[in-house]
């Protein structure tokens, strides 16, 4: 990847996702549609996108209105989070990046 912000991450809804991931055990969808201030459709896009990318696994428990919905970050998703952190923390202190990195 070198010094591109990975595009998978990068959008605003889905970096606020795995900031909060990156930092809990798991998260219900509820919490982070309020916390996020989107719609349920928006959430549930941005969420696929992570969950297409091995980012975030998702757990589904009962059916109908009491169901719940709760995501976690994968080890790849760890991986990933951290990566882009790396490179955004180089981008914004102006230093070039490290040969090698990705």
């Amino acid at each position: 990847m070198g010094d591109e912000l990975n595009p998978v991450i990068h959008a605003p809804n889905r970096l606020a996702a795995m900031a909060i991931l990156a930092h809990s055990s798991d998260a219900d969808f509820a919490f982070l549609r309020n916390h996020l201030q989107v719609s349920d459709s928006v959430l549930s896009k941005q969420m696929s996108t992570l969950i297409d990318a091995g980012y975030v696994s998702v757990h589904k428990a009962g059916r109908g209105r009491g169901s719940v919905t709760t995501y976690r970050i994968t080890k790849d998703g760890t991986n990933a989070y951290r990566a882009y952190r790396e490179t955004l923390d180089t981008l914004l202190a102006g230093l070039p990046p490290e040969p090698g990195k990705e």
